[in-house]
This record gives C-alpha cells, sequence and structure tokens, in this order.
C-alpha cells in the first residue's frame, strides 16, 4: 500500500505530547531526520514556533501550500486561504478527537443518562424488529 503522508513543508500535523498537546501546527523546516520546525501559526492554533521531535507529532493529510521557512505572516494568509483549521473539524480524527473530550468532561450523573438512554434506545429497536419479524 506504502505511506501516503510524508514529512514535508507544508504539512499540518497534530502535536500529541509536550505543553501544545492536541494542537494543530505545520511544518516549516526540516531540521534533520528526527526533528522538525513547526508553528501554529499562533493566532490560529495557539503554537509558537519551535523545533519538535517526530516522536511528538502526528501527520495529518492536511498541506498547506507555503515556501520552507516561511514568515509567521504567509503562514497565517495560507491558511485563511486553504482554510486549513474548516477541513480539520470537518475531518473524522477532529470529530473523535471532540467526541472524546466531550465524553471525558461528563459527570457521573451525565454518564448515568447516557446509559439510561442507550438501554431505551435499544429496547424501542428491539421492539420494532420484533414487530417486523411477527
Amino acid at each position: 500500500m506504502g505511506f501516503s503522508r510524508y514529512v514535508e513543508v507544508g504539512r499540518v500535523v497534530l502535536i500529541n505530547h509536550g505543553p501544545d498537546a492536541g494542537k494543530l501546527a505545520t511544518v516549516i523546516d526540516i531540521v534533520d531526520q528526527n526533528k522538525c520546525l513547526v508553528e501554529g501559526p499562533e493566532e490560529i492554533t495557539g503554537v509558537k514556533r519551535q523545533v519538535i521531535p517526530y516522536k511528538r507529532i502526528a501527520l495529518t493529510d492536511l498541506k498547506v501550500a507555503i515556501q520552507r521557512n516561511a514568515r509567521a505572516k504567509t503562514l497565517k494568509a495560507a491558511w485563511k486561504e486553504g482554510k486549513t483549521l474548516d477541513q480539520w473539524e470537518g475531518s473524522n480524527w477532529a470529530k473523535k478527537l471532540d467526541s472524546k473530550k466531550k465524553r471525558a468532561n461528563l459527570s457521573d450523573f451525565d454518564r448515568f443518562k447516557v446509559m439510561v438512554a442507550k438501554k431505551q434506545k435499544s429496547r424501542i429497536i428491539a421492539l420494532k424488529i420484533k414487530e417486523m419479524k411477527a
């Protein structure tokens, strides 16, 4: 099958470890085989320009059209032009992260309400299936 996501200038990445965990950034330059230079842009994602190891990032399918070592202003314009944040929010990956975050913030009573709703839903489905078979 082969790889479809490569570490390249303009690749949008999700930081999965460290103080910026869970934030999006863009690869600005490749330092060596273990590290790359990334930036948010800071006004949009909150990630400052920094060198980060590949082990701390996850590559996404998104790519921004920028040159190597692009300025922050150029990067911000490219993000807005390509509607990168909207594309990310529409992806299944972002939706899954959002639902995990919501689930983690539920209280005990909220989890109980979800359990009761699931039971009611499965009961209704079982009754409808039973009606169809009869």
